[in-house]
């Protein structure tokens, strides 16, 4: 096949690439999100190793709190970058920090000379790791979004949004085969073969193009509010569940973001070229797409967090069995996304299919609400189906269509927020409900206290989602006296009877938030996907008449 049949073949107008240029530049994409996808599970699994080899458990939530950070920083900030200068050389950056980092971050307290410990040298190397990932996600559905028509974006779209239910399916199997066979390090340095190749295809295959007709002026203001205003909000809601809403420290941290997005407002109203145009959000899809976005994140992902909570420490599940219950929603998860993009591409319409995925989530949501004590795992597998599939339907569905919406100009800034509201969703959502679900919990499992237990025996089940790892511990300290494991069982008991009423609350919360993101995509105007045929054929005739 010759290089003009090839660009015929792969190409619709957008970015016109030749068949080894498509091949490559999809593979290096592909490889690089399943890269950053993955590190997200597969770290989780070597936790407890990483913890007793850098004897850092004081400080270990600080290892995600940077990665947290930075990664949802440079997401809008790299997209309206490449918006200016191109995204080839930005995302190519980006991937060689993420595998540069993730170097560093395997060789963790093996640098004595750098002025930090083990867990020190980790957290700052995490941190770094989350700039890289943060320009990866930034720039990888904007690319997807730059070489294929939004008629066919659908399936692409489709297709690297499944990565995250792979990984999050493979990666915490592979993560403890590293660290049992291996070390923990290996999470981090399985990282460097897989993405050197990632960045070589990139190099070689995807072609370097200026954008025209814009203005190359850096809002430097808009960008040091927005860190001003994001720092302080992402580190009150890491906070919160640790000291509460109206601990000074988190109600000052709240405050600060709240002051500094207002600046933020301000300032972008009147920069020459903002950061993030708000003019984007005067289009009704893309406004829509924003808060609907937003509302998923906080009700979906805010509520899945704590499944796994509930079927070790209500249903008894064991932790490995737990993770493993989680993988029929990704499956589906999975599924749902490679069907949806393909539909969207078929039909060159995306309404529908965002309408139906609401409501499977919705669905999904329901059952979780009618969870207790005595639910059989069939019935907890049945809810993460609908949701999985829910998800998979309405991820792309977004994505394309604010793309469509978009000017071609800010497609990298359009993209990239609705990135960036579903993540400080999904966070507000774990705090939100992570601080609900403590308190519920607190107040009904000291309600249930028998009278006359020591206060020392009561310290550990302080935290609930740490009693399924330190069980075996526990059983070990109460059985050296008398009636200790009677006691044991006592708590163990209440401590279901308080999760199950605190997880059900959450779960009710995220069923109503559901319903309204249901409510929410009927309200999605729907608009004919350039370079669909059929479509643009409807849309022409409606104008005609």
């Amino acid at each position: 096949m010759g290089t003009h049949d090839a660009e015929r073949t792969y190409t619709s107008g957008f970015i016109k690439l030749t068949k080894p240029q498509f091949i490559g530049t999809i593979a290096g994409l592909m490889m690089c999100l399943l890269l950053a996808a993955l590190d997200q599970t597969i770290v989780g699994t070597a936790e407890p190793r990483i913890i007793a080899s850098l004897s850092g458990f004081d400080r270990y939530p600080w290892v995600a709190t940077a990665y947290l950070l930075s990664s949802t920083i440079c997401v809008p900030i790299f997209a309206k970058l490449s918006d200016i200068y191109g995204r080839k050389w930005f995302f190519l950056a980006g991937a060689t920090i993420f595998v540069a980092s993730s170097a560093l971050c395997g060789a963790a307290g093996k640098m004595t000379a750098l002025p930090f410990d083990g867990m020190g040298q980790l957290i700052i190397f995490r941190g770094l790791q989350g700039v890289g990932a943060g320009v990866m996600f930034g720039l990888v559905f904007t690319i997807v979004g730059d070489v294929f028509s939004p008629a066919e974006r659908g399936k692409y779209q489709g297709l690297f949004a499944s990565m995250w239910g792979a990984a999050s399916i493979f990666g915490p199997t592979l993560g403890g085969w590293l660290t049992d066979n291996l070390s923990w390090r290996w999470c981090f340095y399985v990282n460097l073969p897989v993405g050197i190749l990632a960045i070589a295809a990139i190099w070689i295959q995807f072609p370097y193009f200026h954008p025209h007709g814009v203005r190359r002026i850096i809002d430097w203001l808009g960008v040091t509010t927005l860190i001003a205003c994001l720092v302080p909000l992402l580190l009150a809601l890491t906070w919160v569940t640790d000291y509460g809403w109206t601990s000074t420290r988190v109600e000052s941290l709240l405050t600060v973001a709240a002051v500094m997005m207002v600046v933020f407002i301000l300032v972008e109203t009147r920069a020459p070229e903002p950061l993030l145009p708000l003019s984007l959000f005067r289009d009704p899809i893309i406004r829509v797409c924003s808060i609907a976005g937003f509302i998923m994140g906080m009700g979906m992902f805010g509520v899945i967090i704590y499944l796994p909570l509930f079927m070790q420490g209500v249903l008894a599940v064991s932790a490995t069995r737990s993770g493993s219950l989680l993988t029929p929603m990704m499956l589906a998860a999975v599924t749902g996304n490679i069907f949806s993009g393909q539909m969207t591409s078929r039909l060159g319409r995306y309404k529908a299919l965002a309408i139906i995925g609401a409501m499977f989530i919705a669905t999904g949501m329901l059952v979780f609400c009618n969870m207790d004590a005595s639910t059989s795992h069939s019935f907890v597998v049945l809810g993460m189906v609908l949701c999985g599939l829910g998800l998979g339907f309405v991820q792309p569905v977004y994505t394309v269509a604010v793309q469509n919406a978009a000017p071609r100009q800010h497609m990298g800034t359009a993209t990239a927020s609705s990135q960036f509201f579903r993540s400080i969703g999904s966070t507000v959502g774990v705090a939100v409900f992570g601080s609900v679900l403590l308190t519920m919990y607190k107040r009904d499992f000291a309600a249930g206290v028998p009278a006359g237990t020591p206060e020392i025996a009561l310290k550990p089940f302080g935290n609930p989602m740490m009693l399924p790892l330190i069980r075996p511990q526990l059983e070990a300290g109460f059985g050296r006296y008398p009636g200790g494991l009677q006691l044991l069982h006592r708590l163990f008991e209440d401590v279901k009877t308080s999760l199950a009423h605190g997880i059900h609350s959450i779960f009710v919360v995220g069923a109503i938030l559901m319903c309204a993101g249901v409510i929410l995509n009927f309200a999605i105007r729907e608009i004919p996907l350039r370079g669909h045929a059929r479509a643009e054929a409807a849309s022409a005739s409606v104008e005609a008449v």
